[in-house]
This record gives structure tokens, sequence and C-alpha cells, in this order.
């Protein structure tokens, strides 16, 4: 395990009232602006180990609420996603970026 300015837990033995950014999220909560308090490492066998930050759940806020303008532009954030840029169609799903165009399109070449 590396040295940090906080304390290290391997994965599975983190102290109960802390939480995961995504753990957090599950509970419909956000880190709010709090700083990291510890670290959870996760080891594997070639590489250096999966580290993941945990917040204290009690200083956790809210979720906010999702507004009329996040939501359009959300909207209009997948809609570019899923617009092909040869075709100019909308094909229903993300268009992958390593062929840069729908699969049709990309097939047709």
């Amino acid at each position: 395990m590396t040295t940090a300015p906080f304390p290290s837990y391997r994965w599975h033995l983190a102290p109960e009232g802390l939480a995961t950014r995504r753990q957090l999220r599950a509970l419909g909560l956000r880190p709010g602006g709090q700083d990291p308090v510890a670290e959870l490492q996760r080891p594997r066998r070639r590489r250096g180990p999966l580290v993941a930050y945990l917040y204290r759940i009690d200083q956790a806020k809210p979720v906010r609420p999702m507004t009329p303008g996040r939501r359009a532009a959300l909207a209009a954030a997948m809609l570019a996603r899923r617009t092909c840029p040869a075709c100019r169609t909308d094909r229903g799903y993300c268009i992958p970026r390593s062929l840069g165009m729908c699969v049709t399109c990309a097939d047709s070449l």
C-alpha cells in the first residue's frame, strides 16, 4: 500500500459511516464539497491497486434536483452523441467513438 495523507483501508474493510461517491449516489447523496477522509484500495495482480476515496456519510448533502435547464442540456448532449455526423440521422444509440460514425455508414465505406 502507498502512503497517503489519510488512512487507507483494504477492499471490504472500511469502517461504517464512510462511503465512495457511487455509494453516496445510491443513497441519494453527494460529497457536498467535503474532502475525502480515507481511501479504499483494491489489490490487483500485476498492477497497482485500484483506489477509491471515501467520504463521511453524515457530512454528505442531498443530490441537487434536476432543473428544466439541466434536463434540456442533458437531452441535447445525448442527442448529439446519437446523431451520426455522416448521414445526420438519430441512430437511437451512442455513436462509437472508435468509428466516428454510425455502424451503417462505417460498413458502407
